[in-house]
Parts: structure tokens; C-alpha cells; sequence
């Protein structure tokens, strides 16, 4: 399904194909001139350079979901699972979730749960690309179960008091605002946790240190250390106790697109093995020659389109406000297994160059592992779909 847009499963949608596939075209073009002659610089260096974030905020791709009011484009989850779509073709995963964490997963909590005076400080800046974002919710010992977070949070008179350790934090060494959850009521389970707005450099905050991943190597990744860092009242994101259920329903933005990342980096790695095994010289011929090559990728590109059917037919529904959060567990259980299935089988077809560090297929295979554990590992979003069964 290379269009999305209109119409799906009788939901009528507010944008047209036409305007959908301009915004794929326009994310294709900036991926095909500003981050594929850029980018293996960008694995090497650990981040993206801020200036290639501002021209992301320029070309209008940081407000795609949010509205006119703060420079937004004001479109809906098709749109934000187009936007994932074309990253993940881009074949550098780390390029994507440095985006999609600012734009997806962490400015969300700002603009769905921020007053009216936080909405107006920080959304011009998170859409312009001026302010990026994080959200910090892992830690070492609570991961995919947010209710068994450590990290405590005090009041104290007009301001509350923060202390703990955050891990796994993409953008973590870069941005400039994070939304971070702590338990101001440890005894009161999932009602006891609050979301936060905490400055870069605000005192009692820090980096512990950037973390060495295996993949997505040009976005940075950090452990966060709270140490008695105070920040005032009016940083409370939403009401306190309620966080829980703010990081719940952005959970389910995120695993789209996720999702739609898994499927645009799948497409890639089948249309860059097909190029290589039809040039591949192999006993007297080529590799696409061999009958077992040529249904294998044809097996895997009949699961990726239907991936992505299934990736499309979700973000309609979530644009038209329906609750899905039954099938967005199944397109993020799917679409990661998906992934990784698709890309250890281009490894395998590209052979030896495909184990070197020079090959594209090695980085993407890399970045891949990824998706079937971030966002929601696999076994938990099958538990989730047990669960509504």
C-alpha cells in the first residue's frame, strides 16, 4: 500500500490522498537529500546535529499532529504513520527514533496534558525544532511495567522534590525538555504516579553518562540521574496521580509508529536484497535465479505489505478517535517480529557482505533488533491482547 489516505474500513478521514502523499513526498525528498549523504557521519558522532533538527522543525515535519495555533500542521495518526514510514526507509533507525521520540512519544505529553500557559511556552519551540524533547519513564528496574517505577517525587511547600534514575532515555544526553514520571504516592500503586516537566540544567538533574548501544547509533541514549532536583508545582504535567494513565494512551501513539518505522525499514532491506541478488553472481548465474530466494522474498514482501495494511487500517481508526488499543498491540507484535524476521533473512541473502560493518543490511539489521522490544516488548503486547480477548 504505497498510498494512505481518504477512506478505510468506512472511515471517512479529514485529509485527502493527495495531501497525505504530498507529506510522504516531502519526507522522501528530505530523506533522500539531507539524511542519507549525512547520516554515517551522524552513527559515528552519536547524534544528530541541532541545526538538521531545526530544518526538520522549518519544513513543518515536528507539527504534523499538533495545532495551527503553535505552527502545527493539525493532521492525524495516517499522517504520523506516513511520517515514521518514510524514516525507516531512510535505513538509519536511529535518525528515526531521535525523531519520533521528540515528535511521537515525549512533546505528546506537553501537548495533551499541558495547561494552557505550558502548552503556549513550549510547543512553538518543540515545533520549531528550537526545544527537543524526551520522556523518561524506564529504570533499571521497571521497564515495559511502568508501575513498578522508583523514582520519587516530594512536595515541598510551592515545588516538589525529584529523586532517582532514569535509563534508556533516547535524547536523553541532547534534549532540552524532559517529561519524567515519578511517584509522588508510592503506597497508591498506579494512581500514584505524576508526570513532570524538567529543564535541561535545572540544578539536581544530570546526565549520568551516554549509553554504547548495538544499534540506532546516531541517536543518543542516556542515563539520568535526579538528585533532590526541585522544580516548582506549576511543572506538573496534567493533575497529580494521574500519569499512569497519560503514559497508557501515549503508549498506544507510539507503538503505530514504531510500527510504521518496523514496516518503511522492512520495505527498504527487501527492495536493497532484491537489487543485490539479482546482480549477484552465483554458479554460472545469479542469485535471484535460485527458485528458494525468489519465493522466500516474495513470501516477505506479501507480510510486509500486509504489515502495513494492518499499520494504516489502526492509524485510521485512531484518526477517527475509535479505541484500538486491542489492534495497536497486535501491529506492534507483529510488525516487530515482522522486522527482524525480514532483515535477518536480507543478511542472510547478502551473505558475507552482509555481516560487514560497509554493508547498509548490517546497520538495519542492527537497528531492527530493537523493535520487538522497545515501546512494548512482544510477549507484553500479547499479554495485552490476551488480556481483551
Amino acid at each position: 500500500m504505497e498510498r494512505a489516505g481518504g477512506e478505510a474500513r468506512g472511515l471517512k478521514l479529514p485529509w485527502t490522498a493527495g495531501e497525505y502523499e504530498l507529506l510522504r513526498d516531502q519526507v522522501r525528498r528530505f530523506v533522500e537529500e539531507e539524511i542519507k549523504p549525512r547520516a554515517d557521519r551522524w552513527e559515528e558522532d552519536g547524534f544528530i546535529p541541532r541545526s538538521v533538527l531545526r530544518r526538520m522543525g522549518e519544513l513543518g515535519f515536528f507539527g504534523i499532529r499538533y495545532p495551527a495555533e503553535y505552527g502545527g500542521a493539525d493532521m492525524d495518526a495516517v499522517a504520523s504513520a506516513i511520517f515514521a514510514e518514510e524514516l525507516g526507509r531512510s535505513t538509519y533507525g536511529g535518525v528515526g527514533i531521535a525523531t519520533l521520540v521528540h515528535t511521537d512519544m515525549a512533546s505528546v505529553h506537553v501537548f495533551h496534558d499541558g495547561t494552557r500557559a505550558q502548552r503556549a511556552r513550549w510547543m512553538p519551540g518543540i515545533i520549531s525544532g528550537e526545544v527537543i524533547t524526551a520522556v523518561a519513564i524506564t529504570e533499571p528496574d521497571a521497564g515495559s511495567d511502568v508501575k513498578s517505577i522508583r523514582t520519587r517525587a516530594r512536595r515541598d511547600g510551592d515545588s516538589y522534590v525529584i529523586d532517582g534514575t532514569k535509563v534508556y532515555i533516547t535524547n536523553g544526553v541532547y534534549a532540552d525538555l524532559f517529561c519524567v514520571a515519578a511517584k509522588t504516592d508510592p503506597s497508591a500503586g498506579s494512581h500514584g504516579i505524576t508526570m513532570f516537566l524538567v529543564e535541561k540544567g535545572t540544578p539536581g538533574f544530570r546526565v549520568a553518562r551516554a549509553l554504547d548501544k548495538h544499534g540506532w547509533r546516531s541517536s543518543d541514549t542516556a542515563e539520568l540521574v535526579f538528585d533532590g532536583c526541585r522544580v516548582p508545582a506549576e511543572n506538573v504535567l496534567g493533575m497529580e496521580g494521574q500519569g499512569f494513565y497519560s503514559i497508557m494512551r501515549n503508549f498506544q501513539n507510539e507503538r503505530l509508529v514504531l510500527s510504521a518505522m518496523a514496516m518503511g525499514a522492512a520495505l527498504a532491506a527487501i527492495e536493497m536484497t532484491l537489487a543485490w541478488v539479482k546482480t549477484r553472481s552465483v554458479f554460472g548465474g545469479v542469485l535471484w535465479d535460485m527458485q528458494a530466494v525468489r519465493q522466500r522474498l516474495a513470501m516477505l514482501a506479501a507480510k510486509v505489505e500486509a504489515g502495513r495494511q494492518f499499520v494504516y487500517a489502526t492509524a485510521c481508526r485512531m484518526a477517527a478517535d475509535e479505541d484500538c488499543m486491542r489492534e495497536i498491540s497486535m501491529v506492534k507484535a507483529i510488525c516487530g517480529e515482522l522486522v527482524n524476521e525480514v532483515m535477518y533473512t536480507c543478511v542472510q541473502f547478502h551473505g558475507g557482505m552482509g555481516f560487514m560493518r560497509e554493508s547498509p543490511i548490517e546497520r538495519m539489521a542492527r537497528d531492527a533488533r530493537i523493535l520487538s522490544i522497545g515501546g512494548g516488548a512482544t510477549e507484553v503486547m500479547l499479554e495485552v491482547v490476551a488480556s481483551m480477548s
